[in-house]
This record gives C-alpha cells, structure tokens and sequence, in this order.
C-alpha cells in the first residue's frame, strides 16, 4: 500500500457532503488519494488551500494512492515499438473466459499478454489463446496461456445462462443480438429445427422469448449434445426443445414432421447441408443461414443456394443480407489483409404449387 502526504481539510460528517460537493466544483479535491473518514470527521486530500474554508481546520496527512485502472490490456505491456500495433484491439469473452488469437509474431509474448488481460478483466479466470473453428464438430486449438486450467464456463446473455466447454464445443457470444432477433421472428405454433444447436443457445433463447409448438435441437458433438441438455434443463425450457445427437445429413430420418423454420448456423460448410435441410422443410419454410463470404462472394453463394432449391422443387425469395461481424482469420495465418463477414441470410423456401 502506497501513501502520500498531503494538505487536507478535516470536515465534521454532518457537513461533509455539500463541503465536498463545493471543493469538487471548484476543482480543488484531489483524486489520486482516497479520502479518510475518522471517528466525526472526513479528511479531503486538498490540491490547494481554500481561502473561504477557514473555519474547518487544516491538516496534514498521509493518504492513501490509489491505484489506477488501466483503460485496456495494453497499457500493462512494454513491448518493442514494432510489435505494438500488431495487438489485437477486440476478442471473445465468454463466461469467465477470453478467448483471443495472436500473430505468430507475438507468440513468444503470449504470457504476458494474458497475464494483462487477467488484470485489466476482475471476472475473468482464463485466457485462451485459439486458432479458428474446424472439422465436423466445431472445436478449435486452446491453448491456455493464462489464468486458471480450466475450459469450462457459463455464459449469460438475455437473462439466460449456458454451460460452454470453449474447447470442445462452438460459441460466439458475438451472436447474442442475432440470436435475440431471430427469437422475435417465430410465430406461435411454428415448428423449429435447429440443425448445428452447439450447446443450444439458439434454441433456448426461441423456447424462452417466442411461443414455438417444438424446437429440435440437433448436433453431431456429443459433448455439445451434453452440455445442451444441461442447458435445456437450467433454463426451464425441456417442455419446448428435443435434444438430438446426429449428423444433419441425415435429419430427415428423425425429424417427425415438417419445420416452419430452420436454423442452419454453420459457417464454412452450412451450403453441404442445404439440400437436407429442404428436405425437411415445410411448403413455406424461413430459413437462417449463416457463412463467412468476402463481400464480392456473396451474391455467387445466394445463386449456388438457389440452384441447389431448385433441384428439389423450392423457390428462394424474401432474401435477405446481415453483416453480423467481421471476420478475417486470414490476416494472421497468410499475411493477406482480406476482410469477411459473418453473414446471416434469410430466406424464404417456397415449393412449387405443382408438387406441393
């Protein structure tokens, strides 16, 4: 504990208030140093004497500094000029847990970096450092570079609260406001298929915030599959949401009836599972699709989809375009300054009135 000798003001504690709101008006209360209360009186740490105050009584006294709170992580670190814009300016926290990636350039810094972000983060137990989603299940590459060992955690947004293994399963608390806007799209009655759940949060911010009749909640990650039970369970929602465990691929051989909605939230690979997913698909089906594209990439993927549609029977129309985040894991892994988005697309399916 640092202490600093200075002028003060000794103010009896029935005055205290409108002397301190005076002498924060006129500038003259220090705040660097934390004010004393002693028996009937407060102390106030003085930058100057005030002239009009002379009827309180003067004093010198040794307070103590307080101890400022960084602004960002990086003010904690003294790393060669070169190295300093390379720092990443946003990452991930999910639960009690930051997730971040780093340039290779700056891997033989990563413990002090997050031993920075655990300082400048009083909720945070762990800092991860991750490489991108991959593979069928939708882990990445953690490696603890601070913190506690753990991956567990749980996450609370809208009022509910998930269960996330960050290094077994897939979240991006960055799809909070995505998530909640879809919620206030399903109509009362509607069937919802949720064909890459993770460990739910789609699905349980539907069952809590929207009046769907059932929402199949499926994932190929038993893990995930574990988790979202739990999830399911917490939040009070086992009466809305079935739990499946099995390939997407495969949804028409246990989904018993046709969606209304479908939520195809798998960047990178949701295209394979578009065919299966009309497969399922009401006569009129809102569908939710997510990828990462570069801008100029776009329109080409709505096309593929549409070509896809059209080989079973369905019209896309009602196409629309969100920008959620930007994404550029790229910059990192080769050097290429190309900037994606993670985009969100929905869509109206409508069969053809011939076969409908």
């Amino acid at each position: 504990m640092i202490k600093k000798k200075t002028k003060a003001l000794c103010v009896p504690l029935n005055q205290a208030e409108p002397v301190r709101r005076e002498l924060r008006q006129r500038q003259l209360l220090r705040d660097d140093v934390t004010m004393i209360k002693e028996n009937t009186c407060i102390y106030f740490p003085l930058i100057k004497v005030p002239e009009n105050l002379t009827n309180y009584r003067v004093v010198t006294k040794a307070f103590e500094v307080r101890q400022k709170k960084p602004h960002s992580y990086k003010e904690l670190l003294n790393l060669p000029e070169k190295y300093v814009d390379e720092l990443p300016t946003s990452y991930d926290i999910v639960g009690s847990v930051i997730l971040i990636k780093l340039p290779k350039t700056l891997s033989k810094y990563e413990k002090i970096i997050g031993k920075a972000l655990l300082e400048t983060h009083k909720n945070i137990q762990t800092v991860c450092l991750i490489d991108p989603v991959s593979g069928e299940l939708r882990t990445r590459t953690i490696t603890i570079i601070a913190g506690k060992n753990q991956t567990l955690t749980t996450h609370t947004e809208y009022g509910l609260s998930f269960d996330v293994d960050v290094a077994m399963t897939y979240f991006s608390p960055r799809l909070a406001s995505e998530r909640k806007r879809i919620a206030t799209y399903v109509k009362p009655g509607e069937t919802v298929v949720d064909m890459f759940t993770g460990v739910a949060p789609f699905s349980i911010m539907i069952a809590r915030f929207s009046k769907p009749k059932k929402i199949y909640a499926i994932d190929k990650n038993k893990k995930a599959i574990l988790l979202a039970r739990q999830n399911i369970k917490k939040n009070h929602v086992l009466d809305t949401v079935e739990v499946i465990q099995a390939d997407a691929t495969d949804v028409i051989k246990f989904i018993p009836e046709k969606a209304d909605r479908i939520i195809m939230n798998l960047p990178f690979s949701a295209y394979r599972f578009f065919s299966a997913a009309l497969s399922i698909a009401a006569s009129l089906c809102k569908i939710h699709y997510y990828d990462i594209l570069q801008e100029k990439e776009i329109q080409e993927k709505i096309s593929f989809l549409k070509k896809i549609a059209a080989g079973q029977k369905y019209i896309l129309t009602d196409i629309s375009v969100h920008k959620i985040k930007s994404y550029a894991p790229r910059e990192f892994y080769i050097g290429l300054d190309i900037t994606e988005f993670y985009i969100g697309l929905d869509i109206t399916a409508t069969k053809h009135a011939d076969v409908a």
